[in-house]
């Protein structure tokens, strides 16, 4: 039997604040002029999104929040209510609270109930994961409309007293990359004017045997009086195996689909720099790029979204997207292929 294509819809996205620049980080953790010359140069992302405020430590977004407001913009972009929505799928790294599961929080906020609702706790593929079950919600013919949410609140791990003058640079890059954000989607077997067909979703654990990439650890009261480091990451593994997954997703996908090129590319959005270095290792020249980690640094689940946001109205018939991204905790391919029919 075949399957129903899977309409995307359209995406909304939410940022917390103003964007915080590498200057205003320089400033306000003594670092000088030299410091945010060094993180335009070396690490590529010019700013970045904080759910608390530097100033008071306040916490002015959850990420709860920041979901809602994203779906919110996704629905009003598709021309649907929370009415619509028969399924809710979430994908995070940093939910809220271990319970309730935060993608039930978002829930309950845009006033809906009685649907089945997942949140998979990933890294940097949650959102192609969150995809993967939205689809395959959808083609069992159980389900009509999907809302797909993504995002992260990275700053909750961030030391407000840290001294980044005794900090290495593997430590530095690290603490420059991540913002906070949120991001949705929603499909449908129904397409509209301005949608299009998500022809693949990859998802594959490749991390057997392998030292984890990142890790982010979570305490409970007997873990308190000598609790290990909240996050840790071996930027050098990173930095080595990323590209080289990225370049083999690419090249499965386009095997898997027998497509020749693509119109769109939506590459992995670790930091500027390192987004460049990828966009060089896929060696599509005749792709237009669609990258806002410059600007919004990485946000983690949040990302593919704020692409998917911008690529989607620049569809026009025939057009073909596809989308990488690279979880380096314990290592997992993802990837999403999308092409503009009319």
């Amino acid at each position: 039997m075949d399957l129903p294509d899977v309409h995307l819809l359209s995406s909304g996205t939410a940022l917390p604040g103003a964007p915080i620049s590498n200057a205003e980080l320089a400033e306000r953790f003594g670092g000088d002029a030299l410091f945010a010359e060094w993180a335009d140069t070396f690490v590529g992302t010019r700013n970045r999104h904080f759910s608390v405020d530097l100033a008071t430590a306040e916490v002015r977004f959850r990420l709860a929040d920041l979901g809602r407001i994203a779906a919110e913009k996704a629905l009003d972009a598709a021309g649907l209510t929370t009415a619509d929505v028969d399924v809710i799928v979430m994908g995070t790294s940093s939910p809220d609270q271990l319970m309730p599961a935060t993608v039930n929080v978002i829930a309950d906020q845009l006033g809906i109930n009685n649907v089945p609702t997942y949140q998979l706790q990933s890294g940097c593929t949650g959102a192609v994961q969150a995809l993967d079950v939205a689809q395959q919600a959808l083609q069992t013919g159980r389900h009509r409309t999907a809302l797909v949410i993504g995002g992260d609140t990275c700053t909750k791990h961030l030391d407000l007293n840290l001294d980044p003058a005794k900090l290495s640079p593997s430590e530095l890059v690290p603490g420059l990359m991540f913002g906070d954000g949120a991001g949705a989607a929603v499909l449908s077997t129904t397409p509209t004017d301005g949608s299009a067909v998500l022809r693949k979703v990859l998802v594959r654990l490749t991390g057997l045997g392998r030292k984890p990439g990142h890790v982010v650890e979570w305490y409970g009261p007997a873990d308190l009086a000598d609790p290990p480091p909240s996050v840790g990451e071996d930027y050098k593994a990173i930095e080595e195996s990323v590209p080289t997954m990225a370049v083999e997703i690419l090249e499965e996908m386009l095997d898997d689909l027998d497509w020749k090129d693509v119109d769109y590319l939506l590459p992995p959005q670790l930091s500027g720099k390192m987004t460049d270095l990828i966009v060089k290792r896929l060696a599509l020249p005749d792709a237009q790029e669609v990258s806002v980690v410059a600007e919004t640094a990485n946000t983690g689940n949040a990302l593919p979204f704020f692409q998917l946001e911008r690529l989607l109205p620049r569809l026009t018939d025939q057009d073909r997207a596809v989308a990488i991204a690279v979880e380096s905790s314990k290592w997992i391919k993802g990837g999403l292929a999308l092409e503009k029919v009319s």
